[in-house]
């Protein structure tokens, strides 16, 4: 069976899903699990778009070891400069350049003639293979591009140093006949194809992302993009659990591979899902909660004699298990590491203390603690940065009846060390803590979105919060989670804040490849 290697673009395409703002600390604990999942190459970010950016790729690509990490750039010097900067220290750097190609793209938002883009294209590609042993090069909007002037472009990119060619279904047009068709007629038309591997990118706009990344695997690809849990610009990319699963389920059909550790599936996607704040929904393929239950009685009865009557993927196989009881109140701090470390957490020493005091505060409140609940805990501590001054919640109350105003009181400590508490309704209980917390912050806050899901069942379960705010007009996110909901908002709703004090990013200039 041939090897197709997975091309993730989770941090780069995937944060460029609208409201998702990862920091440098989320976005390193990503690219750890995806480097557990077993990815090929790891798309870290835009390192020219800020200098978080910049960061976060930078410390990605020295701390990644098993994998290749590429950043994106544009044709522009500077962007490929500044993407070897970042990229130097990696195990095996490479450089993502994009140009668009179709007549729509070269005409109205790059105003060049197509000798022009032809002229820029080999120009940046032979700058980069200066720096880089690796250069993939992407034809946006290849599948709205004319074919022969595809042809011709890549020739002359492939002249010039390109190991990679990708071919983008960009605002995910195609259907899959047409997109193997493509790479097909790519194949048979460019004299010099077999210098290069041929890798496909699709986005979901008709929700054809996964059938079109098949199309192009049977059609030559020999490289698939996407992202963890299909996230990404507008409807998303293709998934990559779907692609690696559909391959490895129906290997009577597909004489393809890929070299991803299946069991590392559910971990990856419940990691980027908590990082993000987008939720999977119930029926996804793969990871939905749905995925794996059966309520027609019918079905129950067949799966309960056979499970291969209705189940063609078993749970073990992505990593979902019977999330039992893991640790318990008695439960000391070796014990307590070794669960972290085997769920693939390193935390320091006082990340660890502070998560292990957590575990404990809630082993007196439930009477089950599991992998869920671990999840959520060790998530929260790793990526929290414990060098910077924040605003943290002291204390709360909140009074509420049906023929009462809801108030809350809060007791928060600043920044700068000092204790401050006041008081504020509102229409509902969260409403009247926010408004509390609003009173009490120096920031300007506006509330845009508000999302409430459960970590795990049962009436005790951790409730947990995701917000996005837009504080001083900058947009950034937050979580939160406890047993209350109420505790559990004032948590995001500080998160999100904190997550502006630590970080010194400036707007940051996303594009579309």
């Amino acid at each position: 069976m041939a090897h197709v290697n997975v091309f993730d673009t989770t941090l780069r395409d995937g944060e460029q899903s609208a409201g998702v703002n990862l920091n440098r600390l989320e976005k390193i604990e990503i690219a750890k699990q995806l480097e557990r999942l077993g990815v090929d190459i790891m798309e870290a970010g835009f390192p020219a778009s800020s200098q978080e950016d910049f960061e976060a790729v930078k410390e990605i690509a020295n701390t990644v070891r098993n994998c290749s990490v590429t950043a994106l750039a544009r044709s522009y010097k500077s962007d490929i400069d500044t993407a070897w900067e970042a990229l130097k220290g990696g195990a095996e750097p490479r450089l993502h350049i994009f140009l668009a190609t179709s007549p729509i793209h070269m005409t109205h938002k790059l105003k060049k003639t197509p000798d022009e883009v032809i002229e820029t294209a080999v120009e940046s590609v032979a700058y980069a293979k200066e720096k880089f042993p690796f250069v993939q090069w992407s034809a946006e909007d290849a599948t709205r591009s004319d074919y022969d002037f595809l042809v011709h472009i890549i020739e002359k990119v492939i002249e010039a140093g390109a190991d990679v060619i990708n071919l983008p279904d960009t605002v995910g047009y195609a259907t899959p006949v047409e997109y193997g068709k493509l790479f097909n007629y790519v194949r048979e038309h460019v004299k010099n194809i077999d210098q290069v591997t041929l890798s496909a990118h699709c986005h979901d706009d008709l929700g054809m992302a996964v059938s079109n990344s098949l199309s192009a695997i049977e059609a030559g690809a020999g490289q698939i993009e996407g992202t963890i849990n299909g996230i990404g610009e507008r409807a998303g990319n293709a998934a990559l659990e779907e692609i690696s699963v559909a391959l490895e389920i129906r290997k009577d059909h597909y004489d393809f591979h890929t070299g991803l550790v299946l069991k590392e599936i559910k971990r990856t996607s419940d990691l980027v899902s908590k990082l993000t704040g987008m939720q999977i929904p119930g029926n996804k393929a793969v990871v939905g909660r749905n995925a794996f239950a059966h309520e027609s009685g019918i079905h129950q009865d067949g799966v309960l004699k056979e499970a291969t009557t209705y189940e063609i993927i078993t749970p073990n196989m992505v990593g979902i298990d019977s999330n039992n009881l893991v640790l318990g109140k008695h439960s000391g701090r070796h014990a307590f590491k070794q669960k972290a470390e085997s769920l693939g957490f390193q935390l320091t020493d006082s990340k660890l203390k502070e998560a292990f005091l957590s575990f404990k505060d809630l082993t007196g409140k439930k009477k089950e603690v599991t992998d869920g609940d671990l999840f959520a805990i060790l998530t929260d501590k790793q990526t929290e940065n414990e060098d910077v001054a924040k605003y943290e919640l002291k204390a709360f109350q909140v009074q509420y009846g049906s023929i009462n105003r809801p108030t809350a009181t809060i007791l928060l400590t600043r920044p700068d060390g000092k204790e401050v508490e006041k008081a504020s309704t509102g229409e509902g209980s969260v409403e009247a803590i926010y408004n509390t917390l609003d009173e009490l912050l120096d920031e300007e806050v506006h509330l845009q979105d508000y999302q409430l899901s459960s970590i795990g069942k049962g009436r005790d379960a951790l409730a947990e919060v995701y917000v996005q705010l837009t504080v001083n007009e900058v947009t950034t996110s937050g979580r939160g989670s406890a047993q209350d909901v109420l505790e559990a908002s004032a948590h995001a709703f500080l998160n999100a804040v904190n997550r502006t004090l630590q970080s010194n990013e400036q707007p940051v200039n996303k594009v579309q490849a």
